[in-house]
């Protein structure tokens, strides 16, 4: 015999289907589902930037009508820029120009760091002396500097060596010590030294002093710790400033044409003073400063990188790396030519 199930009261609805023994209970994220029910995903739609593509279409007007204007003036002149871009007498003002910037970068970092170890020292008198130089050569201006070392001869006319306040062992004039080129590498350098300093300072107090401590509890002398543990790190701080002042020290170089010395700016202004064509020349002088600017700040950028190997694990790509991943997509993207059919 079979027994039947208890009828529901009347009025109300017969309650869900019970399931036989045995069987698996359903599942609690299973949601019924309704034939009206949307299965579609919602639709993404990116957001409309219309200020940005309207000050980017503006940008655009202004270039392209600034490079009309540099193509179709004729007041620029180009044909006389293009005879004197590679001249003979302005290359060799801008090898002039750049050993100026060599000597007064080398000089300077090399006193530069002197000098910020001086501030950083614990002897009082040391760090007196070194906060003294760089307030006085930091508030005098470049130019009077060098018009200072180029008119030694007016303010000493011999120097000698001997016993201090006492008398003098051995002199010499002063007349023909110092000509125009030393002393523009003399005022360069020593105003460069004042600033390199303070970026060489910032450099190493930006170094974990807990680092020098364990070296020193680890007997590694003090000059290995300053080179293998403080500079590494340092150089991370120090580079981009560093770079900056190079970059304002080449295109400062062009101060010293009050000496008469022949470098890019003075060749310049010596070609339009004779032939009365200074919009070219100022261009052919813009353009050098352009390129050797910019070759500066790659050696920079790769320079950087360098010393970034210890902080940053998966460094962003160079441009020649990107370069070529662009062109192999580009490539990956070509369609298969057709398989020939077989006969």
């Amino acid at each position: 015999m079979t027994s039947a199930a208890p009828a529901s009261p009347a009025g109300t609805p017969p309650g869900p289907p019970t399931a036989p023994p045995g069987a698996a209970p359903p599942a609690k994220d299973a949601a019924p589902r309704s034939g009206t029910e949307d299965l579609t995903e919602p639709k993404v739609v990116p957001a409309r930037h219309y200020g940005r593509w309207a000050v980017g279409a503006a940008v655009l007007v202004l270039v392209a009508q600034f490079t009309h204007g540099l193509v179709t003036n004729p007041a620029w002149e180009w044909e006389v820029f293009f005879r004197y871009l590679l001249a003979d007498s302005v290359l060799r003002a801008v090898w002039v120009t750049l050993q100026l910037t060599a000597y007064g970068t080398l000089i300077g970092f090399a006193l530069g760091l002197v000098v910020a170890l001086m501030r950083l020292s614990k002897s009082p008198l040391l760090a007196g002396v070194a906060w003294a130089y760089v307030w006085a050569f930091r508030s005098i201006p470049l130019i009077v500097q060098l018009l200072f070392w180029f008119n030694l001869a007016y303010l000493y006319e011999e120097l000698g060596v001997g016993i201090p306040f006492g008398p003098v062992v051995w002199s010499f004039g002063t007349m023909h010590l110092v000509g125009a080129m030393s002393a523009a590498v003399i005022g360069l350098a020593l105003h460069q030294a004042a600033y390199a300093a303070e970026i060489l300072r910032g450099g190493f107090l930006a170094v974990d002093p807990g680092q020098l401590e364990a070296a020193a509890a680890l007997g590694i002398p003090r000059l290995r710790q300053l080179r293998r543990i403080v500079l590494p790190q340092a150089m991370r701080s120090i580079l981009p400033n560093a770079a900056n002042e190079i970059v304002s020290l080449f295109k400062g170089t062009s101060i010293v044409s009050v000496m008469a010395i022949g470098e890019l700016f003075y060749q310049v202004q010596v070609i339009y003073g004779r032939n009365g064509r200074v919009v070219p020349l100022l261009m052919v002088a813009t353009v050098w400063y352009i390129v050797l600017t910019t070759l500066l700040s790659i050696v920079q950028y790769y320079v950087e990188r360098h010393f970034a190997r210890g902080a940053d694990r998966a460094p962003a790509p160079t441009p020649v790396q990107r370069a070529r991943a662009f062109v192999r997509t580009l490539t990956s993207r070509r369609p298969l030519a057709p398989l020939p059919e077989k006969r």
